[in-house]
Protein backbone atom coordinates (compact mmCIF):
# COMPACT_ATOMS: atom_id res chain seq x y z
CA UNK A 1 0.00 0.00 0.00
CA UNK A 2 1.16 3.30 -0.71
CA UNK A 3 2.14 5.64 2.47
CA UNK A 4 1.09 9.09 3.15
CA UNK A 5 3.89 11.23 2.61
CA UNK A 6 4.59 15.33 3.33
CA UNK A 7 6.62 16.21 0.52
CA UNK A 8 3.82 17.04 -2.49
CA UNK A 9 6.97 16.17 -5.44
CA UNK A 10 7.19 12.60 -4.14
CA UNK A 11 3.64 12.11 -4.30
CA UNK A 12 0.71 12.06 -6.38
CA UNK A 13 2.04 15.33 -7.86
CA UNK A 14 4.78 13.33 -9.67
CA UNK A 15 2.16 10.34 -11.32
CA UNK A 16 4.20 9.30 -13.96
CA UNK A 17 7.37 8.75 -11.85
CA UNK A 18 5.75 6.54 -9.80
CA UNK A 19 6.21 3.04 -10.47
CA UNK A 20 3.63 0.46 -11.91
CA UNK A 21 2.91 -1.07 -8.80
CA UNK A 22 2.63 2.17 -7.07
CA UNK A 23 0.34 3.05 -9.35
CA UNK A 24 -2.29 -0.18 -9.52
CA UNK A 25 -2.12 0.47 -5.53
CA UNK A 26 -3.70 3.62 -5.64
CA UNK A 27 -6.25 2.15 -8.41
CA UNK A 28 -7.28 -0.34 -5.85
CA UNK A 29 -7.35 2.21 -3.25
CA UNK A 30 -9.74 3.97 -5.09
CA UNK A 31 -11.72 1.63 -6.53
CA UNK A 32 -12.52 0.07 -3.32
CA UNK A 33 -14.65 3.24 -2.22
CA UNK A 34 -17.54 1.80 -4.94
CA UNK A 35 -18.26 5.55 -5.93
CA UNK A 36 -21.39 6.09 -7.94
CA UNK A 37 -21.21 7.58 -11.73
CA UNK A 38 -24.12 8.22 -13.56
CA UNK A 39 -24.23 8.33 -17.54
CA UNK A 40 -24.92 11.51 -19.21
CA UNK A 41 -28.72 11.34 -20.39
CA UNK A 42 -31.10 13.34 -22.59
CA UNK A 43 -30.80 16.68 -21.59
CA UNK A 44 -33.32 18.16 -20.24
CA UNK A 45 -32.55 22.39 -19.65
CA UNK A 46 -35.58 23.16 -17.74
CA UNK A 47 -36.30 22.85 -13.84
CA UNK A 48 -32.86 21.86 -11.95
CA UNK A 49 -29.70 22.61 -13.35
CA UNK A 50 -26.32 21.68 -14.86
CA UNK A 51 -23.54 23.11 -13.63
CA UNK A 52 -19.50 22.67 -13.57
CA UNK A 53 -18.29 22.81 -10.04
CA UNK A 54 -14.95 23.89 -8.92
CA UNK A 55 -12.34 24.51 -6.41
CA UNK A 56 -8.60 24.59 -5.96
CA UNK A 57 -6.33 24.50 -3.36
CA UNK A 58 -4.76 28.18 -2.56
CA UNK A 59 -1.66 28.97 -4.69
CA UNK A 60 -2.60 25.86 -6.58
CA UNK A 61 -0.50 23.88 -4.42
CA UNK A 62 -0.43 20.25 -4.55
CA UNK A 63 -2.02 19.48 -1.08
CA UNK A 64 -4.84 16.99 -2.02
CA UNK A 65 -2.24 14.99 -3.73
CA UNK A 66 0.36 14.35 -0.40
CA UNK A 67 -0.95 10.97 -0.92
CA UNK A 68 -3.15 8.64 -2.11
CA UNK A 69 -5.06 8.10 0.59
CA UNK A 70 -5.41 11.76 0.57
CA UNK A 71 -6.55 11.87 -2.89
CA UNK A 72 -9.24 9.34 -2.51
CA UNK A 73 -10.25 10.39 0.54
CA UNK A 74 -11.32 14.09 -1.18
CA UNK A 75 -12.74 12.04 -3.93
CA UNK A 76 -15.05 10.05 -1.98
CA UNK A 77 -16.05 13.19 0.70
CA UNK A 78 -16.55 15.95 -2.71
CA UNK A 79 -18.78 12.95 -4.11
CA UNK A 80 -20.56 12.19 -0.99
CA UNK A 81 -21.81 15.71 -0.63
CA UNK A 82 -22.99 15.92 -4.60
CA UNK A 83 -24.84 12.65 -4.13
CA UNK A 84 -27.00 14.52 -1.14
CA UNK A 85 -27.71 17.55 -2.66
CA UNK A 86 -27.55 16.45 -6.40
CA UNK A 87 -30.04 14.32 -8.41
CA UNK A 88 -27.42 13.31 -11.13
CA UNK A 89 -23.55 13.34 -10.73
CA UNK A 90 -22.34 13.06 -14.65
CA UNK A 91 -18.63 13.71 -14.50
CA UNK A 92 -15.61 14.58 -12.13
CA UNK A 93 -11.83 14.48 -11.36
CA UNK A 94 -9.81 15.13 -8.53
CA UNK A 95 -5.96 16.61 -9.28
CA UNK A 96 -3.43 16.98 -6.35
CA UNK A 97 -4.66 20.80 -6.13
CA UNK A 98 -7.50 21.05 -7.85
CA UNK A 99 -11.54 19.27 -8.36
CA UNK A 100 -14.18 19.22 -10.87
CA UNK A 101 -17.26 17.84 -10.84
CA UNK A 102 -20.15 18.60 -13.13
CA UNK A 103 -23.69 17.95 -11.58
CA UNK A 104 -27.16 18.32 -12.00
CA UNK A 105 -29.32 20.72 -9.38
CA UNK A 106 -31.93 22.38 -7.65
CA UNK A 107 -30.34 22.59 -4.42
CA UNK A 108 -26.95 25.08 -5.79
CA UNK A 109 -26.75 26.85 -2.21
CA UNK A 110 -27.54 23.67 -0.41
CA UNK A 111 -24.17 22.28 -2.23
CA UNK A 112 -22.39 25.31 -1.73
CA UNK A 113 -22.81 25.18 1.92
CA UNK A 114 -22.27 21.29 1.78
CA UNK A 115 -18.96 21.64 -0.06
CA UNK A 116 -18.02 24.36 2.33
CA UNK A 117 -18.61 22.36 5.32
CA UNK A 118 -16.18 19.59 3.69
CA UNK A 119 -13.81 22.52 2.24
CA UNK A 120 -13.34 23.42 6.52
CA UNK A 121 -12.97 19.92 8.01
CA UNK A 122 -10.90 18.50 5.46
CA UNK A 123 -8.38 22.28 6.02
CA UNK A 124 -8.57 21.10 10.08
CA UNK A 125 -7.67 17.29 9.37
CA UNK A 126 -4.85 18.01 6.60
CA UNK A 127 -3.08 20.68 8.89
CA UNK A 128 -2.78 18.57 11.42
CA UNK A 129 -1.88 15.59 9.67
CA UNK A 130 1.00 17.90 7.91
CA UNK A 131 2.04 19.88 10.87
CA UNK A 132 0.74 23.10 9.43
CA UNK A 133 -1.73 24.58 11.58
CA UNK A 134 -3.08 28.02 10.05
CA UNK A 135 -2.14 26.95 6.88
CA UNK A 136 -4.75 28.24 4.00
CA UNK A 137 -5.79 25.04 1.91
CA UNK A 138 -8.53 26.24 -0.36
CA UNK A 139 -9.07 29.30 -2.36
CA UNK A 140 -11.33 30.01 -5.47
CA UNK A 141 -14.65 27.83 -5.48
CA UNK A 142 -17.43 28.30 -8.22
CA UNK A 143 -19.68 27.16 -10.08
CA UNK A 144 -20.90 27.20 -14.25
CA UNK A 145 -24.29 26.66 -15.28
CA UNK A 146 -24.27 25.03 -18.62
CA UNK A 147 -25.86 26.64 -21.23
CA UNK A 148 -26.54 24.31 -23.96
CA UNK A 149 -26.24 20.47 -25.13
CA UNK A 150 -22.86 21.85 -26.59
CA UNK A 151 -21.81 23.60 -23.40
CA UNK A 152 -22.53 20.36 -21.66
CA UNK A 153 -20.76 18.08 -23.68
CA UNK A 154 -17.56 20.25 -24.13
CA UNK A 155 -17.51 20.59 -20.27
CA UNK A 156 -17.71 16.74 -19.66
CA UNK A 157 -15.01 16.57 -22.47
CA UNK A 158 -13.22 18.77 -20.49
CA UNK A 159 -13.46 17.57 -16.92
CA UNK A 160 -11.66 13.81 -17.79
CA UNK A 161 -9.28 15.38 -19.91
CA UNK A 162 -8.44 17.14 -16.84
CA UNK A 163 -5.17 15.24 -15.96
CA UNK A 164 -3.90 14.69 -19.57
CA UNK A 165 -3.99 18.69 -19.67
CA UNK A 166 -2.07 18.95 -16.83
CA UNK A 167 0.34 16.53 -17.67
CA UNK A 168 -0.17 13.73 -15.26
CA UNK A 169 -1.31 11.07 -17.59
CA UNK A 170 -1.05 10.49 -21.67
CA UNK A 171 -4.73 9.10 -21.25
CA UNK A 172 -8.20 9.56 -19.83
CA UNK A 173 -8.22 6.63 -18.63
CA UNK A 174 -4.97 6.15 -16.89
CA UNK A 175 -5.79 8.62 -14.19
CA UNK A 176 -7.52 7.04 -10.96
CA UNK A 177 -9.39 9.68 -9.57
CA UNK A 178 -11.99 10.40 -12.15
CA UNK A 179 -15.16 9.14 -13.69
CA UNK A 180 -13.35 8.38 -16.94
CA UNK A 181 -12.45 4.87 -16.88
CA UNK A 182 -16.24 4.21 -15.80
CA UNK A 183 -17.48 6.58 -18.84
CA UNK A 184 -15.23 4.94 -21.41
CA UNK A 185 -16.85 1.54 -20.11
CA UNK A 186 -20.41 2.71 -20.40
CA UNK A 187 -20.29 5.26 -23.87
CA UNK A 188 -17.60 2.52 -25.56
CA UNK A 189 -14.54 4.12 -27.07
CA UNK A 190 -15.74 4.68 -30.62
CA UNK A 191 -19.25 7.06 -28.88
CA UNK A 192 -16.46 8.43 -26.39
CA UNK A 193 -14.37 9.43 -29.78
CA UNK A 194 -17.22 10.44 -31.40
CA UNK A 195 -17.95 13.60 -28.81
CA UNK A 196 -14.43 14.20 -28.59
CA UNK A 197 -14.49 15.16 -32.21
CA UNK A 198 -18.01 16.72 -31.99
CA UNK A 199 -17.89 18.78 -28.65
CA UNK A 200 -13.87 20.29 -28.63
CA UNK A 201 -12.63 21.57 -25.31
CA UNK A 202 -10.80 24.06 -27.56
CA UNK A 203 -9.21 26.86 -24.86
CA UNK A 204 -12.47 26.09 -22.24
CA UNK A 205 -10.68 27.04 -19.11
CA UNK A 206 -7.78 28.82 -20.28
CA UNK A 207 -8.12 31.51 -18.07
CA UNK A 208 -8.67 30.12 -15.05
CA UNK A 209 -7.63 26.73 -15.17
CA UNK A 210 -3.80 26.96 -14.78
Amino acid sequence: MLRATRTPHESMYNWRKLTDVQKQEALELRQSRHLPWHSPPHLDFEGARQYLISSACYEHKPIIGTSSERMTECESSVIQVCEEFCSHIYAWCILPNHYHVLIKTDRIKDLRFGLGQFHGRSSFEWNGEDNRRGRKVWHNWFDRRMKSERHFLATLNYVHHNPVHHGYVEHWQDWPWSSAREYLEQVGHERAKTIWQEYPILDYGSKWDL
